[in-house]
């Protein structure tokens, strides 16, 4: 699993595998499953809020080298009982180039940001864009994590938004921005049932799109 157990602060990830080519073969293997890609720049706390979601428990991580990915099931909501099969990619700039291998054919998008740093908020800003203008990633919900709300400092949802001007995806993809915190997991639960309710109201209206004459 890759994750150190010691003492000191989380919100990095976890050391995980490389990119490798059956990504997309493993994504067909878990019909009924839906696949939730996990993005954000790095130390915003993506594997610390996994493993949060998966164990139940603050796990120490260290920064993830490739990915990480974890079978969870949703504890709330609609979303009770359903499977999230999260790819939690790392988030230094060298490996940025390879999210668009992780969100092709994915359910959902979870981006996580460091709700205290605000002075990588426009580097994320410009990330989080990136990834939702991407062709394939058109209509693909996205739920932004506003983690460390635990800290002095944090901006709370709105202010998250504003900063990360994400009323403006609002014509091409359903979006929410959940508060939470990794460490306690505060807000995690609610986020994978906002989650849920967004890819099912997204796959209706493709269908009620779908049937539109042209």
């Amino acid at each position: 699993m890759g994750v150190n157990m010691g003492k000191g602060g989380g919100g990095g990830g976890a050391h995980g595998g490389s990119s490798g080519g059956g990504i997309l073969d493993a994504l067909h293997l878990t019909q009924g499953t839906l696949h939730i890609v996990m993005l954000g720049l790095d130390s915003a706390g993506k594997s610390t809020a996994l493993y949060r979601l998966k164990f139940d428990q603050y796990l120490n991580t260290v920064p993830t080298i490739g990915f990480n990915c974890e079978k969870v099931k949703g504890l709330s909501g609609r979303a009770k009982g359903t499977s999230f099969l999260i790819w939690d990619v790392g988030g230094q700039e060298k490996i940025r180039p390879l999210w668009r291998s992780y969100t092709r054919c994915t359910d959902g998008i979870v981006f996580v940001v460091d709700s205290v740093d605000l002075e990588r908020l426009e580097e994320a800003r410009c990330e989080l864009y990136k990834t939702a203008k991407l062709p394939e990633n058109a209509q693909v919900p996205i739920l932004v994590l506003a983690n460390k709300q635990d800290l002095p400092g944090a901006k709370d949802p709105l202010e998250i938004e504003r900063l990360l001007g994400i009323a403006e995806l609002g014509n091409t993809h359903l979006w929410h921005i959940q508060p939470a915190c990794a460490i306690t997991g505060e807000g995690l639960d609610d986020a994978l049932e906002h989650l849920y309710e967004m890819i099912h109201k997204q796959r209706r209206l493709s269908k009620t799109s779908k049937k539109k004459p042209r």
